[in-house]
């Protein structure tokens, strides 16, 4: 009786093997025969759809060839299918808008499920509606209190003074310069968020962890013991659990001394614990990542310019010769540094550091002549419009002056932040923090880079080789 049964299901099997590939293939497909009014585009393979070629790798001050081959093909608007879903990627500054604007009303915030888990379901990344609404207010509203507040100014100034101390040789040395950024970025947003000196055995720790975290929120999204996103999604439990013991020592010592974020959100009943310890480690990230790449692209560039970089020199040692040698910098002089904000736009728009945003379609959405279905995926996205030479001249090349008389703002066609009801809320900080640092590299030190290293686009963007530079003090 086994024997035939084993005997039937051998011969079944091609059928049921058929019958599973024949579903694959026909859901694959099935949404381009019921949806013929969308965008031109093709679905490439079952499954993977065109995934693997939208994730090539490909220098971020460039479109790579995806995008390239799509656009000439199908124009700035086309359908695909990404990260297992039926999409519209959108390449159009009008439509991008577009579709930021109407967040929450025509489209929603739609990650893939993967970053959920390593984000956890009270990031304000991922959470959706009012629960959004109500972590941005608090976020704008710490950001508002902190971007001019000399304590916050002096912290930038004095951590990096610490870092750029540090390569005092006397001599001409090579150092990776992405590291120093990142232990620039993380020492000001740890000390911002929770108090926190560099020296503090504690901040080691957290660091070590964030590492491991942000190793894994870029990974395959693989739940095996071991994997990068394993051990990211262990990583923060522990900065979970290092948070939440923090909270609960201030609570046992009531101590509310401390002026940082963490003190801010003790005192508020809005959100609950996990919310709070979720709004933490979101304010890591937003200050960790994007700050440091920020300043890794100003380096970058600038090492390329000598104009630029002259320019630059020249607009901090006016600021500097107002001041006395040990006074610091201060919200006036952030203001005067006209340039070097120019040089700050130009990098976030030769760089990309977000290439492009998850979205969803709420319901049809029908813009100019296209039908963007219910349910579909939605790619805005902003390095097209970046580096569109009918938008921005000479598009690949690195001009600052280009900012001169232009809005220090989001438009259309510069949104390196995002835009709409998810702007990102630190945005200025990072600027801010840019440059301050900037501001005492420039007058301390001269550089180039050492051999070959670009901003590469992963989707992510990081220097391959962390950007080696040699460095020689002045």
């Amino acid at each position: 009786m086994m024997s035939m049964m084993v005997g039937e299901l051998v011969l079944a099997a091609p059928a049921i093997l058929f019958s599973l590939l024949l579903t694959l293939v026909m859901s694959h497909f099935l949404p381009l025969l019921l949806n013929p009014r969308a965008p031109r585009g093709s679905f490439g393979w079952p499954l993977v759809g065109e995934t693997l070629r939208f994730l090539t790798p490909h220098a971020s001050n460039t479109l790579g060839s995806f995008l390239d081959d799509h656009c000439s093909r199908y124009g700035r608007v086309f359908k695909s299918h990404l990260f297992c879903t039926p999409t519209i990627v959108s390449c159009d500054q009008e439509l991008n808008h577009f579709i930021l604007q109407n967040e929450e009303k025509l489209f929603q915030c739609s990650y893939p499920k993967p970053i959920h888990g390593i984000l956890g379901k009270s990031s304000m990344l991922v959470v959706l509606g009012e629960d959004h609404k109500r972590l941005r207010t608090l976020a704008l509203a710490l950001v508002t209190s902190t971007k001019l507040k000399p304590s916050y100014l002096g912290d930038i100034e004095k951590i990096a003074l610490h870092i750029v101390g540090s390569w005092h040789h006397g001599k001409a040395s090579k150092i990776t310069f992405c590291d120093e950024a990142r232990k620039f970025a993380f020492s000001v947003i740890v000390k911002q968020v929770l108090g926190l000196s560099p020296e503090e055995p504690v901040t080691a720790m957290i660091l070590e962890d964030f590492l491991t975290f942000m190793k894994g929120l870029i990974s395959f999204p693989l739940r095996i013991p071991g994997t990068p996103y394993a051990r990211a999604v262990q990583a923060r439990k522990r900065i979970s659990s290092t948070v939440k013991g923090i909270i609960e020592e201030r609570r046992k010592t009531g101590s509310c001394k401390k002026d940082d974020f963490l003190n801010v959100l003790l005192s508020t009943n809005e959100l609950s614990d996990e919310e709070k310890v979720s709004f933490v480690l979101d304010s890591l990230l937003g200050g960790y990542e994007t700050t440091s790449l920020l300043i890794s692209m100003v380096v970058y560039f600038l090492g390329q310019s000598a104009t630029d970089l002259d320019l630059v020199k020249r607009e901090h040692e006016g600021i500097r010769s107002t001041k006395g040698k040990e006074e610091c910098l201060s919200s006036e002089d952030y203001k005067k540094m006209e340039y070097t904000q120019h040089v700050i736009n130009e990098a976030l728009r030769c760089g990309n550091i977000v290439k492009f945003v998850h979205r969803k379609a709420l319901k049809d959405v029908r813009y100019k002549e296209y039908l963007i279905p219910s349910g579909w995926k939605v790619l805005p996205v902003f390095s097209s419009v970046h580096l569109n030479p009918s938008l921005h001249g000479n598009a690949q090349q690195f001009q600052p002056r280009r900012w001169e008389g232009a809005s220090q703002g989001t438009s259309k066609k510069f949104t390196p932040f995002g835009g709409g009801p998810r702007l990102c809320p630190g945005s200025e900080l990072a600027k801010v923090e840019a440059a301050f640092f900037v501001h005492h590299l420039v007058l301390n030190f001269r550089w180039k880079i050492d051999g070959d290293d670009v901003p590469m686009a992963y989707p992510y963007v990081e220097f391959p080789r962390g950007l080696p530079i040699e460095i020689e003090p002045i």
